[in-house]
């Protein structure tokens, strides 16, 4: 079996983003010369994620949206976490939409379903932060 490790760095300017990384994911895919077995990509901070759904910016929207209203980050005194921090708010996102994505290898590709992409989820940018891409297999 062979693995494969390799770190993605990302610096968002903005407090929040969703960015697209599925083009990166299937770079290392290629760099790793494995062709079947399982790739793991989870953010390597604790106000980031890593998750799968579709590309249309509409639904990253309505997820910048709905997070707001469930951890929204103002006032940020509401957070007991928030003593000398800004960034209570931010873990909770990260809590939603998950730390990390499991992904079947198939015959050299990502083994998707229709659709689905692979996105850095940013929820307290501004700063330099890492994904890890493990990958697995033959």
């Amino acid at each position: 079996m062979k693995h494969f490790r390799k770190e993605l760095w990302f610096q968002v300017p903005t407090r929040r983003a969703f960015i697209n990384i599925t083009s990166q994911i299937e770079d290392c895919l290629r760099e790793s010369g494995i062709r079947n077995g399982l790739l793991l990509c989870n953010a390597m901070h604790i106000t980031a994620s890593v998750f799968i759904n579709d590309d249309e910016s509409g639904l990253h929207h309505d997820y910048d949206v709905w997070l707001e209203k469930i951890a929204p980050h103002e006032p940020v005194s509401q957070y007991r976490h928030n003593v000398g921090e800004d960034n209570a708010d931010a873990h909770m996102k990260r809590q939603i939409m998950g730390r990390e994505v499991v992904v079947a290898i198939t015959d050299g590709k990502l083994d998707f379903g229709p659709w689905e992409q692979i996105f850095y989820g940013e929820f307290d940018g501004r700063r330099k932060k890492r994904a890890l891409v493990k990958i697995i297999g033959e």
